[in-house]
């Protein structure tokens, strides 16, 4: 179930948009929580294949860790400079850890298509090199809130004090 975005209705994107943004973009921020309660914020590749956030982590990673601990995670992708052009989306819900983890290669259909979407996208080659380091974390998120400040016109920034 995905929860439906309440405020910002004016300059949330679309779903088209959403999948548009999230196919190009790269990098996103992921926070986990540790066992003491304390956020943690990292950066990380993603592919994006229309339904789930695919995400390739190291698996001796704090993030691989709290995630083991507690599959809870929020991930923020975001573009833009000036105020008029800041665009993002952030996605939260449970993580699945899918195929071994480090993966090796091992033939995991459910892997296919995120594999060569990544592949192509961040290494431009047609197929994923394995380095038995990594493995894949998939995000079905259940909830999405997005902006995009261009539908807004020329908007000021908020004034500061």
């Amino acid at each position: 179930m995905t929860v439906a975005q309440r405020r910002g209705r004016r300059i949330m994107m679309t779903p088209a948009e959403l999948d548009t943004f999230l196919t190009e973009q790269r990098t996103c921020r992921v926070a986990t929580v540790s066992a003491d309660g304390r956020p943690h914020v990292s950066a990380l590749w993603f592919v994006w294949d229309g339904t789930s956030l695919w995400l390739y982590s190291l698996t001796r990673s704090r993030r691989w860790a709290e995630l083991r601990a507690r599959p809870h995670i929020a991930v923020v992708v975001d573009d833009g400079e000036e105020y008029g052009e800041l665009r993002g989306v952030e996605l939260s819900g449970t993580v699945e850890f899918v195929g071994e983890a480090p993966r090796t290669g091992e033939a995991c259909p459910e892997l296919d298509a995120p594999e060569r979407l990544f592949a192509a996208k961040n290494f431009g080659l047609d197929s994923m090199p394995h380095d038995g380091r990594h493995a894949w974390l998939r995000l079905t998120p259940d909830a999405v809130a997005s902006w995009d400040f261009r539908k807004m016109g020329s908007p000021q920034p908020p004034a500061e004090g």
